[in-house]
C-alpha cells in the first residue's frame, strides 16, 4: 500500500535484498519489451534503454534518501514529545511557569546533531517502513498529496488492465493456437475462427469473464502473497526467461535467426519509452524492500549493482528475441511465440509451460494489486475520525476499483499499448515526478532542524540540486513527446480514413 507506516517484516540479507528488488522489477513489462524494441530499432532501443535505466537508478537513490530523511524526522518528534511529556511532569514541582514555558520550547530549536552527537543512534537509520504516501503527507501540501494518490491510483489502473488483458490472452492463444508445429510463420486476427464459428476475440473475451469471476472476488476482501508463494512465482519467472534466452540464443547460433529488426525507427520510440519506464517501475515499493535489509551499510551499491543487472537482462532477452524472430511475428506477449513454433521448441510440454506462464504469476498478482488499489482509493477521500459507512467500504470501493480496469481489457488487449499508456503517463509521474519533488522538500524541509552539519548518510549521490531540476524537465519534455506524437499519429490516421473514404466514392464513377 503507497500510505501509512507498518512493521518492517521479517529482516533478510543484502544478497536476498538484491533478489527480491530484481524479481520486483522485472515482471510482465520485460514480456512486453521485444517488440518494441522491434519497432524501435536495436540501437535506437539499447541508447533509450540504457538512459532510462540510469534514470531510474537515479530516482531511486532519491526516494532512499527521504526514507531516511523521514526515519529522521519521526525520530525527531518523538524525542521532542518525550521532553515535553518529561517537563509536563517536572513542572508538577515547580512554580516558576517560565521556567517551564522555556523547557517546553526547547526541543522546537535544538538542531537534530546535536542529540546524534549525545551518543544516540545516527537518526537517518532506516528501521521503519514509511510508505510513499506517509512520506507524501509528511513533505507535501494537501494539493501535493491528493496529486500523489491520483497518479499511484492511475498507474495500479494501468497495471490492473494490463494483468486483466494479459491472462486471456495467453488462455486464448493456447486455446486457439495451431500447436501442430505449422503455424511458426503465422499471425492470427481476432476475426479468425477459434471453436467453430467463435472468433479469436470471442474467446479472449470469454476468458476474460472467467478471469473476472475467478479473481475479482478478491477485491472485495484482504490478500496477501505468502512467502512461499513469491518464491514459487519467482522459481516460474527465472526458468521461463532462462529457457526463452537460451532457446532463442540456440536457433541464432545455428544460423536459423528470422530477425532483421531496423537500425533506428523513430517511431516506435513513445512507446518503448512507456514500455521501458513500466519495466523499471520499483520506486513505489522501494520502502517494503529496503528496510527490512539487515545491513543497509552498503545500499546504494546494492541498487546500482541490481540496475546494471537487471539492464543486462534486458538488452539479452530483447535482442536475442528480435533476432530470433520475424519482427512481424512477434506477439506482444513474448512468451507466445514460443508456443506454435517448433522450429525453436519442440517439446509440447515445455510450449504449454511458456504458453501459460504467464497466467500462473499475473494470476497471483491481481488480487494483491486490486486491494492496494482499493485501500488507495479508502486513503484519498479519508478524514479524520471519520468512517465510511458499510455498502461504501464494502461495495463501493471495491466496485470502482474493480470495473475500470475490467471495461478497458474488454475493449482492448493491445499489451504493448496498455504499457507503453500507462508507463508513460503514471510511471512518469511514479518514477520521475514524484521522487524529484520529495527529495527536494525534505531537503528542504529538514534543513532548519538538522543544521548544516549533519549528513544524510543514505543520501543520493546525485545531491546537487541541478539532478532535481533535470528529472523535472526530463519528465515534462517525455509527456509532451509522447502526447504529440499520440495527437500526430491519431491525425494522421483520420486523414488517411478520409482520404480511403474518398476514394471508394469516387470508385463508382470511374467505373461508370
Amino acid at each position: 500500500m503507497a500510505g501509512g507506516i507498518t512493521d518492517t517484516g521479517e529482516p533478510y540479507s543484502p544478497f536476498v535484498g538484491l533478489v527480491y528488488m530484481f524479481n520486483l522489477i522485472v515482471g510482465t513489462g520485460a514480456l512486453t519489451m521485444p517488440k518494441a524494441f522491434a519497432r524501435a530499432g536495436w540501437v535506437v532501443s539499447l541508447a533509450l534503454i540504457t538512459f532510462l535505466g540510469f534514470m531510474s537508478y537515479m530516482t531511486t537513490t532519491f526516494v532512499i534518501e527521504v526514507m531516511a530523511a523521514a526515519n529522521a524526522q519521526l525520530r525527531w518528534k518523538r524525542r521532542e514529545q518525550e521532553e515535553v511529556d518529561n517537563s509536563d511532569s517536572t513542572s508538577e514541582y515547580s512554580d516558576d511557569d517560565e521556567v517551564t514555558c522555556r523547557g517546553r520550547s526547547e526541543p522546537e530549536t535544538r538542531p537534530i546533531l546535536s542529540v546524534q552527537r549525545s551518543g544516540q543512534a545516527d537518526h537517518f537509520d532506516i528501521v521503519e517502513r514509511v510508505e510513499m504516501g506517509q512520506m507524501a503527507s509528511m513533505f507535501f501540501n494537501k494539493v501535493g498529496v491528493n496529486m500523489f494518490y491520483i497518479c499511484i491510483i492511475v498507474y495500479l489502473y494501468g497495471d490492473l488492465a494490463i494483468y486483466a488483458a494479459a491472462v486471456p490472452i495467453s488462455l486464448m492463444e493456447v486455446a486457439c493456437g495451431n500447436h501442430s508445429c505449422s503455424a511458426g510463420s503465422v499471425k492470427y486476427n481476432d476475426t479468425d475462427p477459434c471453436w467453430g464459428s467463435v472468433t479469436r476475440k470471442d474467446a479472449y473475451r470469454v476468458f476474460l469473464s472467467v478471469f473476472t469471476v475467478l479473481l475479482g472476488p478478491f477485491t472485495f476482501f484482504n490478500a496477501q502473497k505468502t512467502k512461499y508463494l513469491q518464491i514459487l512465482t519467482s522459481l516460474m519467472r527465472w526458468i521461463a526467461f532462462t529457457m526463452m534466452i537460451i532457446l532463442a540464443l540456440i536457433r541464432i547460433g545455428k544460423d536459423h535467426g528470422a530477425g532483421h529488426p531496423p537500425v533506428a525507427s523513430l517511431s516506435g520510440v513513445p512507446n518503448l519509452f512507456g514500455v521501458c519506464v513500466y519495466s523499471f517501475m520499483c520506486q513505489h515499493s522501494l520502502p517494503s524492500l529496503v528496510t527490512p535489509i539487515s545491513n543497509k551499510k552498503r545500499v546504494g551499491s546494492l541498487v546500482l549493482f541490481d540496475y546494471i543487472l537487471i539492464l543486462g537482462f534486458y538488452v539479452l532477452l530483447s535482442f536475442t528475441a528480435i533476432f530470433c524472430f520475424d519482427s512481424a511475428l512477434l506477439y506482444d506477449m513474448y512468451t507466445l511465440n514460443f508456443t506454435d513454433n517448433c522450429d525453436v521448441l519442440d517439446i509440447p510440454v515445455l510450449r504449454y509451460f511458456l504458453g501459460l506462464f504467464p497466467v500462473f504469476t499475473i494470476s497471483t498478482n491481481f488480487p494483491i494489486i486490486a486491494v492496494t488499489l482499493r485501500n488507495n482509493w479508502k486513503t484519498l477521500f479519508h478524514r479524520d475520525g471519520g468512517t465510511y459507512p458499510w455498502v461504501v467500504d464494502r461495495v463501493v470501493f471495491p466496485l470502482i476499483t474493480l470495473v475500470p480496469p475490467i471495461v478497458v481489457a474488454f475493449c482492448t488487449h493491445n499489451l504493448e499499448s496498455l504499457v507503453g499508456i500507462t508507463g508513460a503517463y503514471a510511471g512518469t509521474g511514479i518514477q520521475y515526478i514524484v521522487p524529484a519533488f520529495l527529495v527536494f522538500y525534505a531537503r528542504r524541509h529538514l534543513e532548519p532542524v538538522m543544521g548544516r552539519d549533519a549528513v544524510n548518510k543514505h543520501r543520493s549521490p546525485f545531491r546537487h540540486s541541478f539532478w532535481v531540476w533535470f528529472v523535472l524537465l526530463w519528465a515534462a519534455f517525455c509527456l509532451m513527446f509522447v502526447t504529440a506524437n499520440i495527437i500526430l499519429t491519431d491525425t494522421k490516421k483520420s486523414s488517411l480514413r478520409l482520404w480511403l473514404q474518398g476514394q471508394i466514392e469516387l470508385l463508382p464513377q470511374s467505373l461508370d
